[in-house]
């Protein structure tokens, strides 16, 4: 997988010091139907770091992203996102913030009516402050860095499902994210597929600095994640083992009863001896 030329960059928020983490949650509670989902958390992501959520279903990942998104609020506790307080910021105060914050859904969600290059392009257009030439440079950026460069005109029903995945990262990183949020980018793809899907996420990590949160259901994914970078000159994905003195920016994170059961690295993850985990990563 090649890196073209670009002008996607790693940014610093204004305001904001280097080393204050992207995202912090402290003691965050949530609840639905009087069925609590999260019990008090508390965690950091770390610039440029990626930090993979695991859990079964219904532990609550997707909802970590939405809270961070400003889409919902916790019933208590305080999250902190590009160093903005967003439990405590009005809808309208929430618009800019998300301009700095991508998302890949779940199962890409374009928009089946629009062109590969209106769905690249969606928000920058909703937004009407980009001129129309400048639109179309970075909309060709975008998919150029997941190499679909050839796709502008096609429709969703014409891409594979992988295919789709690329245009939704595309659409992610086209206003330039400081951070991004993947919701399971890899889910009910073949496995060739989504070691591309992981590739990219690499790339995005390695290559711009991005810092991510990303939910999914398939340890393999983030062992990958964990175990390899991305070289720009070679333009490929390579194994740590190629380059032992290099350290990857990854964390896991594991979710049960609503509580953050484990928060750090691979190493650690495979020392851990908690009974539940082993058997989980097994």
């Amino acid at each position: 997988m090649s890196t073209p030329t670009s002008t996607i960059s790693p940014r610093i928020p204004i305001g904001v010091e280097p080393a204050t983490p992207i995202i912090i949650f402290q003691e965050v509670s949530i609840s639905f139907d009087q069925k609590p989902v999260l019990r008090e958390i508390s965690f950091q992501l770390e610039r440029g770091e990626t930090k993979a959520i695991f859990g079964v279903a219904g532990a609550g990942k997707s909802t970590i992203l939405k809270l961070a998104l400003g889409l919902m609020k916790p019933d208590s506790g305080r999250i902190l996102v590009l160093g903005e307080d967003v439990t405590a910021m009005k809808e309208e105060d929430l618009f800019e913030l998300r301009r700095k914050v991508g998302m890949v859904f779940q199962e890409s969600a374009l928009f089946d009516s629009l062109n590969v290059r209106d769905n690249v392009a969606f928000r920058l257009i909703e937004e009407g402050q980009t001129p129309p030439e400048e639109i179309e440079q970075r909309v060709r950026e975008a998919l150029s860095f997941v190499e679909l460069q050839n796709t502008v005109d096609l429709f969703p029903s014409e891409l594979s499902g992988g295919m789709r995945r690329r245009v939704a990262i595309a659409r992610a990183i086209i206003t330039h994210p400081e951070v991004i949020l993947y919701d399971s980018p890899t889910g009910g793809l073949d496995p060739v597929t989504s070691t591309t899907i992981i590739e990219l996420i690499v790339k995005q990590r390695d290559v711009y600095g991005t810092s991510s949160l990303l939910v999914t259901h398939r340890l393999q994914d983030a062992f990958m994640m964990a175990s390899h970078y991305f070289d720009k000159e070679s333009g490929h994905m390579w194994p740590i083992k190629d380059d032992p003195k290099r350290k990857i920016p990854m964390k896991f994170l594991i979710l049960r009863d609503g509580k953050i059961i484990f928060d750090g690295d691979v190493q650690e993850l495979e020392k851990c001896k908690d009974e539940y985990i082993e058997e989980y990563i097994s």
